[in-house]
This record gives C-alpha cells, sequence and structure tokens, in this order.
C-alpha cells in the first residue's frame, strides 16, 4: 500500500522514524484537510487526546455525547469531504454507532477512531471496564465490520499501512471506516514500511466504449430526454460534470428528494423535484413521459421514489452510478461516472432545452401579516430569505419534506438525512457544518420532537462560538408520525413534552436572539431581526404552528396515497 500523498503532495512519512503512532495518524488526516475531529473524552483514548493537543494544525472539537459528536463529524464531511471521530472503547463507540451507521448509508466518508484498553490487558483478557466483562476484545469491533466499509487495528507495525489504506478506502467508498487502538501504543515509533502504491482505478476503456455508444443510439432516437440527478452525485462530486453535461445536451434537469442539493437551482434548465405521485405534477410528467431518462448516482429506495409510485422506463434509462453505468438492460460494469459523465457531452446530441420557464411551488409569497403560520406562508418566506453561498440543514419529518420544495440559490450547501432519517440528525449536523465553514451562514430548520433527542449540542454551538440561525417547528408533537400512521389517531406515542425552546441558550449559559412567533408578520420581523442579530450571536426562532397537522403538499399526498393503500389492504 506504500506511501500516502495528497493533492498538494505532502507526504506524512516524511521523518516517520521519529513520529509515534498517534502524531501520524493525525498528520495523515491534516493532509486530507481534516482540521477539526469531533469527539468526547474517555479514560481509554487519553493518550489520543493528549497527543492531539499538543499536534499544530488539528484540534478537538467536543461533544456532548458521542452520537453528537457523530452526527457533527457527518455534518463536517458533508462540508469538507471527509471528517474523523474520535470516541473511547465500547461505551463510547457503541454510542456513536447509529451515526457511523447513517454515514454509510448516505455515502459520508468518515474515520472513527477508538481508544481501547492496553494491549497487555486484551492479551491477558482481563476483565476491564467498558466491555462485557467476558475477556472479549474484539466484539465491539466485530460490531463496527458491518456498519463500515474498512477496519483496522492500529499498531506502530502496521500504522503506515494500515491508516492510509482506511483513508482511500473512505474516500474511493465515500464510506465511514474504524481504526481502534490500544491507548499504550499510541506514543510508540511507528515502523517505516514501504509498499507500492495500489494503481488508481480507471474505466475499462472499452467497455466505456461501447456505453457511450449505446448511449448516443438511445439518444438520438429521444425528442423529450431529461437528466434526472440524485443523492450520490453530490456525494462522488459529480455535481460539475452534471452541470457541463446538461450544458452541453441542452436538457430538462430535475432532482430526486435524496439528490436537493446536487444541481444548481438557478439554472435556466431546472425543472424542480422528481417525487413520483407526492409532488410536482409537471415535474412528474416531464420525467415519466421521457423518452430518454439520465439517471446520475440513482437511489431506488421508498423515501426517494415517494413509496416507490416514482415510475421510470428502463427501457429508456441510462443509469451513470459512481462505478458502473446501465443503459435499459445492458450492464457496463467498471465504468466510472465522471469519465461517462465526459464522453456523454460528446455524442453530438442537441436538445431543445426546457419549454416554459419552469415554475416552482414557494416561488409567490401569500397571506397577510396577522394570518397564522402555515406551510404555505412560511416556506415561500424560506425561499425569499436564503442566499447564495449558504448552508441549510433540514430535519428529518415536515421540514424535510417542505424545505425539498424551496427552490435554492446558486452554490447553497443542502444537508438532509434523506435514507437513514434518524430523528435529531440536524441540529448536530449543523453544528458540524459551522466547525467546517465558519465564514458561512448556517440555517438549521428542526421540528420541536427532534430537536429533543439531540439539543444538547446547541449547548456545543454556543461553546464554539457558533451562529447558525435556527427556527424551530413547534406543532405539539410529531407530525410526521401522525402523518405515517393512518390506522390510528391521537396516538399518545407521537405527543411530546412542552419546552420553552427561546429559554434553550439561557438555561445552556449562552446567550442568544430568540423569538417566539405566531403569524407571518411575526416571522418577517423575526428573520429581519435575526439578519442583524446572527454576526455577533446564535439566533432561535420558534415558530408555533396554527395547527398541528398543518403540512406541505407532498406530505398531504403522502398521507392520501396511505390512505387508499391502508383501505385496498383492509379489504383483502
Amino acid at each position: 500500500m506504500g506511501t500516502l500523498t495528497t493533492e498538494s503532495g505532502a507526504n506524512p512519512q516524511i521523518g516517520a522514524a521519529q513520529k509515534t503512532l498517534g502524531q501520524y495518524l493525525f498528520d495523515c488526516l491534516k493532509l486530507e484537510g481534516i482540521t477539526e475531529i469531533f469527539g468526547v473524552a474517555g479514560d481509554y483514548n487519553f493518550t489520543l487526546l493528549d497527543t492531539l493537543e499538543r499536534h499544530h494544525g488539528v484540534r478537538l472539537i467536543s461533544g456532548r455525547n458521542e452520537l453528537n459528536s457523530g452526527y457533527a463529524a457527518d455534518g463536517y464531511a458533508r462540508i469538507k469531504g471527509i471528517s474523523a471521530l474520535i470516541t473511547t472503547f465500547g461505551v463510547g463507540e457503541l454510542s456513536a454507532c447509529n451515526a457511523i451507521a447513517g454515514a454509510n448509508s448516505e455515502n459520508v466518508p468518515l474515520v472513527h477512531i477508538v481508544g481501547a484498553p492496553p494491549e497487555k490487558d486484551q492479551q491477558n483478557h482481563k476483565l476491564m471496564h467498558h466491555t462485557l466483562m467476558n475477556g472479549n476484545f474484539d466484539v465491539f469491533h466485530e460490531v463496527y465490520k458491518l456498519i463500515t466499509t474498512y477496519t483496522a487495528t492500529l499498531t506502530p507495525e502496521n500504522a503506515e499501512i494500515e491508516i492510509p489504506a482506511a483513508i482511500r478506502m473512505a474516500k474511493e467508498k465515500k464510506k465511514p471506516v474504524y481504526l481502534v487502538v490500544a491507548n499504550d501504543l499510541v506514543m510508540k515509533p511507528i515502523a517505516v514500511r514501504r509498499e507500492p502504491a495500489p494503481p488508481r482505478p480507471m474505466s475499462h476503456l472499452p467497455t466505456l466504449q461501447a456505453a457511450t455508444d449505446q448511449a448516443r443510439r438511445l439518444l438520438g432516437r429521444a425528442r423529450r430526454p431529461v437528466i434526472l440527478v440524485d443523492v450520490k452525485t453530490m456525494r462522488f462530486g459529480l455535481e460539475n460534470a452534471v452541470r457541463q453535461l446538461a450544458d452541453a445536451l441542452n436538457v430538462p434537469v430535475a432532482t430526486t428528494i435524496f439528490g436537493k442539493g446536487a444541481f444548481d437551482e438557478s439554472h435556466p434548465h431546472y425543472i424542480g423535484s422528481y417525487e413520483g405521485s407526492f409532488g410536482s405534477s409537471a415535474v412528474q410528467a416531464a420525467v415519466e413521459n421521457a423518452d430518454c431518462v439520465i439517471a446520475v448516482g440513482l437511489v431506488w429506495a421508498d423515501n426517494n421514489t415517494a413509496s416507490f409510485t416514482a415510475k421510470l422506463n428502463p427501457l429508456v434509462t441510462i443509469e451513470i452510478q459512481p462505478d458502473r453505468v446501465k443503459i435499459a438492460e445492458a450492464e457496463y460494469p467498471n465504468v466510472f461516472a465522471a469519465d461517462m459523465l465526459l464522453a456523454m457531452q460528446k455524442v453530438g446530441f442537441k436538445g431543445e432545452g426546457t419549454a416554459n420557464q419552469a415554475a416552482f411551488p414557494y416561488d409567490q409569497i401569500t397571506g397577510s401579516p396577522q394570518d397564522p403560520l402555515t406551510a404555505a406562508i412560511y416556506y415561500p418566506r424560506f425561499q425569499q430569505m436564503l442566499k447564495e453561498g449558504d448552508i441549510v440543514v433540514a430535519e428529518t419529518g415536515t421540514f424535510y419534506n417542505g424545505m425539498a420544495q424551496v427552490k435554492l440559490p446558486r452554490n447553497v450547501t443542502y444537508i438532509a438525512q434523506g435514507g437513514w432519517e434518524a430523528i435529531g440528525y440536524a441540529t448536530p449536523s449543523a453544528f458540524g457544518a459551522s466547525i467546517a465553514a465558519p465564514d458561512r451562514r448556517v440555517l438549521l430548520f428542526t421540528g420541536e420532537g427532534s430537536l429533543q433527542l439531540t439539543v444538547q449540542e446547541i449547548s456545543s454551538m454556543l461553546y464554539y462560538g457558533c451562529r447558525p440561525l435556527i427556527f424551530i417547528l413547534n406543532n405539539n408533537g410529531y407530525t410526521i408520525e401522525k402523518y405515517l400512521n393512518v390506522k390510528t389517531a391521537d396516538q399518545p406515542y407521537n405527543q411530546i413534552p412542552g419546552w420553552s425552546y427561546t429559554k434553550l441558550a439561557e438555561a445552556f449559559g449562552g446567550d442568544a436572539f430568540t423569538a417566539t412567533v405566531r403569524t407571518y408578520g411575526e416571522l418577517d420581523q423575526a428573520i429581519i431581526l435575526a439578519e442583524k442579530e446572527r454576526d455577533r450571536r446564535l439566533c432561535i426562532i420558534e415558530m408555533i404552528a396554527a395547527d398541528s397537522m398543518d403540512a406541505p403538499e407532498n406530505m398531504r399526498r403522502m398521507r392520501s396515497y396511505l390512505e387508499m393503500q391502508e383501505k385496498q389492504q383492509s379489504r383483502q
């Protein structure tokens, strides 16, 4: 595996004979652009953290618990490309499991480092705290094999092989990796190991040519082609390539709900979000009536296809995945998306663009100042307030569905956990994004139910001087869950305690601009004031929904579909 280099040409092996395992690990992470590592202290990672304290250019960002730190690392990676997390053995790493599994599901590269009990104690199978009291120190490693793409137990002898290999796998697969190291080995000098670096994966050229020829034939017969952009476009850094393809072919472009933010929504070819039967009927018609669909990074999941109501004709679909292509019924393995997208720019096809300027659900602000808050009123206001370069973090639930239909300005980074959908993800993720990009405006849209799971990271935001603008939708419980359960009404398990959300900053020992709003006029004024305040402090706007079952249109359509399905099943 051998020498690790980066785009800058730096090499952490220089002077490696004098480096300890911990120093070498943090050097490698720093070369990847990681300047902050998230984590929580525990006695088995003290040596790692002490080494990090002395390391120039990388600092620890301490979270309130390991789960939240994992979510923060996820958000950080979505901004900077890769991130790192440090936990202690057993109790710490298991607490972070949900965040790591989410990063796996969502194709987010993250290096999870675990400080373990001393090597001699492990070899002697001593009964140590933070274990199952059975002398087995491999059990948690075995758990992580199932939710990461690469795992290794680090030693001074293998550090120069395993650390670069793990980082490379995280970057290539866009998945989390796991490294565990005994705390008494962190300060040991590493052995210099030099092995040939593996060749960079490349497309199989004859297969690429065959795929391109087939795509050319399919496009040559097309009159109504469309490009459908999904989440792996973002994860694998294909945004520019897809935009160049759209310009070259001059065809309409839609995104899936997972793929929100993967294509410039201010682009003249952008027509909106394709959400099957739950979304815009105009976008649905454009995609489903297309005679050629170029689908990039597609994830055919239930909540990305509106409960599989999305219908693509496979016989006219060019499906471009990160490392393979499928056209109609023909498979083309070992063809990388970047190469295929470049080749398709040159097939000679030129479409007619978009026939009419696309209309978006929230282009017009409606309502008067005294009107109570409803989705139809506040989503257009959100769309109006967004700016180029913003980072938008949307929580699973009502906001996830509503924000999917808000048209984004250019260069907005959109963060949402569409596939894993862990409630509570967004708040610590917004904290991680704020650390990753301190000069960009971060806007967090979360429900009060989700916030209650991970609210501690507002404390971390205050502690580290982060200044996101936080919108809390208080709709009296888990509204998304109420929509999903069509069998029973007034479920007690979807009710939650009432909190004083605008007092959170005070409770956490910090200062924030806060407002509680119930009408459009109050929301409008709160946004205006928050715009002025956010340069110096965090802002929290609690929005009291007029109706706890109010929701955006796509959620209403989902509810109608689920009710229809339930009636059909009850007749059987």
